[in-house]
């Protein structure tokens, strides 16, 4: 059973916790990460892209010239496709990118790239992150004292408000709650700093 440490706000060590070894000990699974990753940049693209046809471009509705007799090809429509000005053949057309991947391939690639975090002390475990109001300057102290200084990723429980609007303003610094942590927000941070609550969430999730 993996252990890592356990601090406080404040930076200073509360103990260890244990982590739940099928979530947070695997051998990581570098193909179905790679499969996750791949799956979720598609999911991103807009796919807004698109180009007109022939019966979407302007003009053309008399014929050219007559059929026969000019010694020319034959020609319909000014914006046919061979025409300068005239129609797209078989071009890109608004689309959905987006696919699913089988529900135990997603958990195994979210629990690869945990056990990842584990293993190269990237994963930081806080008792919690309390805070009165949303303010900025705390979070970043609370950055500081637990010698974070790189890109990371805070997943916090769902109902802690203040912790998500304390940090969203900060560079280098994502916020997700614990329902929706993805397989790219884990492996584009350098480190995941997370509430002891959240783990918990993710393990009753992945379990």
């Amino acid at each position: 059973m993996p252990n890592i440490a356990l601090f406080k706000q404040d930076g200073t060590q509360n103990g260890e916790i244990t982590l739940n070894e099928e979530i947070f000990g695997i051998e990581p699974n570098e193909n179905v990460v790679f499969d996750a990753i791949i799956m979720q940049r598609a999911s991103l693209r807009q796919g807004t892209h698109k180009v007109k046809n022939r019966s979407a471009v302007r003009g053309g509705g008399r014929k050219p010239w007559r059929q026969k007799g000019t010694g020319r090809a034959r020609q319909g429509s000014i914006r046919s496709p061979q025409w300068r000005g005239g129609g797209v053949v078989f071009g890109p057309t608004p689309r959905s990118y987006s696919y699913k991947l089988p529900k135990k391939v997603r958990r195994l690639a979210m629990k690869s790239v945990l056990s990842e975090k584990v293993a190269s002390n990237k994963l930081v475990a806080v008792d919690a992150l309390s805070f009165e109001a949303p303010k900025t300057k705390e979070f970043k102290e609370v950055l500081a004292k637990l010698s974070i200084d790189s890109k990371v990723l805070v997943v916090i429980e769902t109902e802690n408000d203040f912790a998500a609007l304390s940090a969203r303003n900060l560079e280098k610094v994502s916020v997700v709650t614990a329902d929706n942590v993805s397989v790219l927000d884990v492996v584009s941070n350098d480190k995941v700093l997370a509430t002891q609550t959240a783990l918990t969430q993710i393990e009753e999730v992945l379990a």
